[in-house]
């Protein structure tokens, strides 16, 4: 894959821009003849100290905390890291027009009160809008501006996963990339 932007087709500059900023990137068809594109990024908490973070888990996840420190058991449970629980999931549909960005854009907005790195929040901004942008544009392109294109971001304490559904026809993700 060239590192140079003006290397790269054009028909693949925003897939391969978003999969740089991503660290996990991946395109299914769902059941229900949709297409989904899945984002995660993931980075560590602004602010966030040991001590936080054992606010964050449950009562019983600090006392096992506690009690290992004191060495009082010997075995010692595998812990589910505290990014398994969401800490905020929102929802939008908009139709496919490209004056629905606006609307995409001050939906993600919501989210900007939480501990996440102003790095990171633009990044995903930016991505959230190129995959909306690319749905409108590429996978919705002929189709009337009624059919939907759903978004979905979950947040976690140390990432962020975002979705994009689109009802166009499906394409070779891999394909892009090697183009």
């Amino acid at each position: 894959m060239s590192n140079n932007i003006d290397e790269i087709p054009e028909s693949g500059r925003g897939i391969k821009i978003m999969s740089h900023l991503a660290d996990q990137l991946s395109y299914t068809r769902t059941p229900e003849h949709k297409n989904c594109l899945f984002i995660v990024k993931n980075y560590e908490q602004q602010g966030l100290n040991q001590s936080q973070a054992l606010q964050k888990g449950s009562l019983l996840e600090q006392l096992i905390d506690f009690f290992n420190l004191l060495n009082w058991f010997k075995y010692e449970e595998p812990r589910k890291p505290l990014c398994n629980f969401p800490i905020q999931k929102i929802h939008l549909q908009v139709n496919t027009d490209l004056k629905a960005l606006e609307q995409v854009l001050e939906w993600f907005n919501q989210l900007e009160h939480l501990p996440i790195p102003k790095t990171v929040w633009f990044q995903c901004q930016l991505v959230l809008a190129e995959s909306f942008t690319n749905a409108v544009c590429h996978a919705h392109k002929g189709l009337p501006s009624e059919t939907p294109i759903e978004l979905e971001v979950t947040v976690f304490n140390d990432s962020l996963e975002m979705r994009i559904w689109d009802y166009g026809q499906p394409f070779d993700l891999e394909a892009k990339f090697s183009n």
